[in-house]
């Protein structure tokens, strides 16, 4: 017994390992026996990227991924149950432009449990973000014959390009394409812009910022200039009580250039029209010119209107009551009239406010004597309201004296 105890306990440790490695191959075995793979291919997802860096170039798929599953998990298997990513995290340009970085694949199913794929590791290349400016060309191509054209004219005369730096270093210009109809009708619209190269080769991928710009060129068979009064035009009606009292434009005259038989037929040039309708302060705009088709003009197309609203002036007539200010008890006051007509002017609003509202005019007779006085009434009159005229101008004021008590009866 001593011998066989012996013998269990020798070298325990060896013999222990050699249990688990036949159990770890065990279960190697087992699972390689029971492994599926799945055919199809899965896209890789970058997550992570840094924002100062670009990546370059398609990334491979994912193939050959291998899983163990029970049964019933392995039915419901599609390209939705795995998921490829590979983390730029870590990662930063480098001087080659070459990073190695590992691809993870795992398993939306958590009966599901991904053990291989191909590939483990791919190389990807990042490229330092890039950011300039560069001009706006416009490319008009051959003019037709028996036309003429002017300079196009931009929204924009540069705009941003960004996107890797050996990309972007590239780019010389921005192009916007159009071609002249042989009709003769001008260019007004919006084109998208082509990065190109100095050779005026598209350079891609870039992003540019804006990626559009507005085109307009003047074509016409004749073309002539001529400078023209600006008429500002303005719609719509002011507050009640304010109206339009002047309207000024900057420039007085501008010059426009088109077809000349359309410029013989203008004595002015329209702006947009400017709304009004309910204000009571002034209004201040830049509008566009309102020009006929085939004409531009020189210069910019903006101008500067000013217009001037001011309140409405008028006169409006009242009749107002009096009373009294500094009256003694020991006196009797008798005026000539009851009733004074006040004429008031101001704002047509103010004086329209004062309607049925109803005010008394004020006769001073403190330190009148004893007899008649000619008394000039005082009104209070809210800001903005003034005192035009009184009917009568004046009132007159008998100061009395009270009646003495009767005498008393005498005796018999």
């Amino acid at each position: 017994m001593t011998r066989l105890v012996a013998f269990l306990f020798h070298n325990w440790p060896l013999k222990v390992a050699a249990v688990v490695l036949a159990t770890v191959l065990y279960g190697v075995f087992a699972l390689s026996t029971n492994a599926r793979e799945w055919p199809g291919e899965l896209t890789i997802d970058v997550v992570h990227q840094p924002e100062s860096a670009v990546l370059l170039g398609p990334l491979p798929t994912v193939t050959n991924v291998r899983y163990f599953a029970p049964p019933d998990a392995a039915t419901r298997v599609s390209r939705a149950t795995f998921h490829a990513q590979v983390d730029l995290a870590d990662a930063a340009p480098d001087p080659s432009g070459f990073v190695d970085v590992p691809v993870t694949v795992d398993s939306s199913d958590g009966a599901i449990r991904v053990i291989d794929w191909s590939p483990r590791q791919i190389r990807v290349r990042l490229d330092p973000l890039r950011t300039k400016t560069v001009p706006v060309v416009v490319d008009h191509g051959t003019v037709p014959n028996n036309l003429q054209v002017r300079d196009p004219v931009l929204d924009v005369t540069e705009v941003g390009v960004s996107g890797s730096e050996s990309v972007v270093s590239q780019v010389t210009d921005a192009v916007a394409q159009v071609r002249i109809d042989r009709s003769g009708v001008s260019v007004d619209q919006s084109v998208d812009l082509i990065a190109v190269d100095a050779r005026g080769e598209p350079v891609a991928p870039v992003r540019l910022s804006p990626s559009s710009v507005h085109v307009k060129i003047l074509v016409g068979s004749q073309l002539e200039s001529k400078s023209l009064p600006v008429n500002p035009v303005v719609n719509g009606t002011p507050a009640t009580g304010f109206n339009v009292l002047s309207v000024t434009v900057k420039p007085l005259v501008v010059s426009i250039e088109g077809d000349a038989l359309v410029l013989a037929s203008l004595a002015k040039v329209d702006t947009a029209p400017i709304s009004v309708s309910g204000a009571s302060a002034d209004v201040n705009q830049t509008v566009t010119l309102n020009l006929p088709s085939g004409l531009s003009p020189i210069g910019s197309s903006d101008v500067q209107v000013s217009i001037h609203i001011g309140a409405v002036k008028g006169t409006r007539s009242f009749s107002a009551g009096m009373v009294l200010s500094g009256a003694r008890d020991d006196r009797t006051y008798a005026l000539s009239t009851d009733q004074v007509i006040v004429t008031l002017g101001g704002n047509v609003s103010d004086l329209d406010a004062l309607q049925g509202s109803g005010f008394t005019l004020t006769v001073d007779v403190d330190g009148l004597g004893v007899g008649s006085h000619d008394v000039v009434p005082k009104v209070n009159l809210p800001t903005g309201v003034v005192l035009m005229a009184l009917s009568p101008a004046h009132v007159t004021v008998t100061v009395g004296l009270p009646p003495g008590p009767s005498p008393s009866p005498s005796g018999p």
